[in-house]
């Protein structure tokens, strides 16, 4: 008998169910994939798996041919020069690329062994298990409790509301700064504040990835330092991934980061290309590729 994809919606009008597919807590490791215990564990488990994913706007290819693996409980960092197709790739992992009209994907994109783009996949079901947060800070007109609170009103997870706006207030670090004005509207707070409510926002539905499109470039070094400690606080909970121009920001926060530059394709037009994905330590030390290496010393880009 085969097993059901869990992205497909078979009964419409049945109630949501939860959408985290793993909320075990991940084991805590020491060096060489020990855990506190001494003992050896396997690796996590991927949760995409792209193979040889290429995306093509209109007649223009954007991408191609990318094989990419991202695992459970990670950071995964994906740099590059502009235009290589990061931000690309970030948003076919959740079919934000979609509402583009000329948008066309080669290849597959496997969430948890389930193909993202089949043909009876809920895109809806999607972005509830994969949430983004955007590069500029986008909360809505409304109340910061409403902001958290709206997507669960959505999905008919209306039950303990308030406890929920409060788990994700104290998952984004934002509770004690905003507790005594939930009624205020969330276009009060300052730029950092705004990134870490729609980080609030984006977990309150408790997906099971989060996505980042440069989440810390619009803000100041202070601020930058609060988004960094959230996304380690958040790993142990969350698969993250994360479009960043900052190098310095991807050497502190990612486990694994994946360079993005441009080739000529073969009609000698610039295409982006994955040139290579290793631990974020071999990428900025030790990096296989000599393109890698003259990118993230500065040589170019």
């Amino acid at each position: 008998m085969s097993t059901p994809d869990p992205l497909q919606r078979f009964d419409p009008t049945a109630p949501p169910s939860r959408v985290r597919i793993k909320s075990d807590a991940l084991p805590q490791t020491g060096a060489a994939g020990a855990n506190v215990h001494g003992h050896r564990f396997a690796a996590p488990e991927v949760v995409f798996d792209a193979q040889e994913v290429s995306v093509f706007y209109g007649a223009k290819k954007a991408l191609t041919a990318v094989n990419l693996g991202i695992r459970r409980g990670e950071i995964t960092a994906l740099i590059g020069p502009s235009g290589c197709g990061k931000t690309t790739f970030l948003r076919s992992l959740n079919r934000m690329n979609d509402s583009v009209a000329s948008f066309r994907i080669e290849g597959q994109i496997l969430y948890h062994g389930h193909d993202i783009y089949g043909g009876n996949v809920d895109q809806v079901e999607v972005r509830r298990r994969i949430g983004m947060v955007f590069q500029k800070p986008n909360p809505f007109p409304k109340s910061i409790y409403d902001n958290i609170a709206w997507a669960p009103r959505n999905l008919g997870l209306k039950q303990d509301l308030d406890e929920r706006v409060e788990k994700a207030l104290r998952g984004a670090a934002l509770w004690d700064e905003v507790k005594d004005r939930l009624k205020d509207s969330a276009l009060g707070l300052s730029g950092g504040q705004q990134q870490r409510l729609c980080i609030a926002r984006a977990i309150a539905i408790e997906p099971d990835v989060l996505l980042l499109d440069e989440p810390a470039s619009a803000l100041d070094p202070i601020a930058t330092g609060a988004i960094e400690d959230l996304m380690h606080s958040l790993k142990g909970r969350f698969t993250i991934v994360i479009v960043t121009h900052n190098m310095q920001q991807a050497a502190r926060v990612a486990d694994r980061t994946a360079f993005f530059s441009l080739e000529s394709g073969t009609d000698a037009k610039s295409v982006g290309t994955l040139i290579e994905f290793d631990g974020t330590e071999t990428i900025f030390s030790q990096p296989r590729d000599p393109r890698t290496r003259d990118y993230v010393t500065g040589r170019f880009g």
